[in-house]
């Protein structure tokens, strides 16, 4: 049975498309698989785990209906997942990075943002959003200020990636490589770039590959690992 792997669904209640391909996934696929995992933005933008409303219940809801092992990885939108909804969702929250055991073989995981260095902008306010201490003022404002502060973010993230060169919004080779052999792996999936494609490397004179996988938009995409084989597939949203 297959391990299953997804990230950027950047669900939101704009793009029901989305969400509806996203709850097919989960019927579809989920049955008599291993695990899922979900490696970061699953969500546009995660307000705190006490942002209850009927779409964030709904997602919910659909997860913990999934029987398999689920995991759960943070992106740059949806840092804020906490405990209280893994708890709900019948999820395993993972660090990020992660090594992983998937068929006898060890695999990096990560969401991809902290091997783009080479956009410096990007991880200074990386760095500022991740801080715990940034994170405990944050969610002790109201949800309406909340709102406000994300709605500039995403404003302010949009004109960033207009103005910002396309190689610079990509991975940093030499990160990848620094990451891949610190992590002791010849296999590294990540998501974040919204660049699908397998990417073959050398590690420590080692071939490797980088698995990227996609953001749901016109397509979905997700990774199917199963009897040592890595098969990225997309379908039509």
């Amino acid at each position: 049975m297959p391990h299953l792997f997804i990230s950027d669904l950047h669900l939101e209640e704009g793009r029901p498309d989305i969400t509806e391909a996203f709850f097919g996934f989960l019927k579809d696929k989920t049955p008599g698989a291993d695990s899922l995992y979900i490696l970061g933005d699953f969500f546009e933008v995660w307000l705190g785990d006490d942002h209850d409303t009927a779409f964030n219940r709904a997602i919910i809801d659909a997860l913990a209906e999934v029987t398999c092992p689920k995991f759960l990885m943070h992106g740059n939108r949806d840092f804020l997942m906490g405990e209280d909804f893994c708890q709900a969702a019948g999820a395993t929250l993972l660090a990020d990075p992660s090594n992983v055991t998937l068929d006898g073989k060890p695999v990096l995981l990560m969401h991809g943002d902290s091997l783009c260095t080479r956009d410096t902008e990007y991880m200074a306010v990386r760095k500022m959003l991740r801080d715990p201490a940034f994170q405990a003022d944050f969610l002790s404002k109201s949800l309406e200020e909340r709102e406000a502060f994300a709605r500039g973010a995403r404003a302010q993230s949009k004109e960033h990636t207009r103005e910002s060169a396309t190689d610079i919004m990509d991975v940093t080779p030499e990160e990848v490589v620094g990451a891949m052999a610190e992590a002791g792996v010849d296999t590294l999936i990540h998501g974040h770039t919204h660049r699908p494609d397998v990417h073959h490397l050398t590690v420590e004179g080692t071939d490797a590959r980088r698995i990227v996988l996609g953001d749901w938009d016109k397509q979905g995409w997700y990774l199917s690992v199963a009897d040592g084989e890595f098969d990225l597939r997309s379908f039509d949203i």
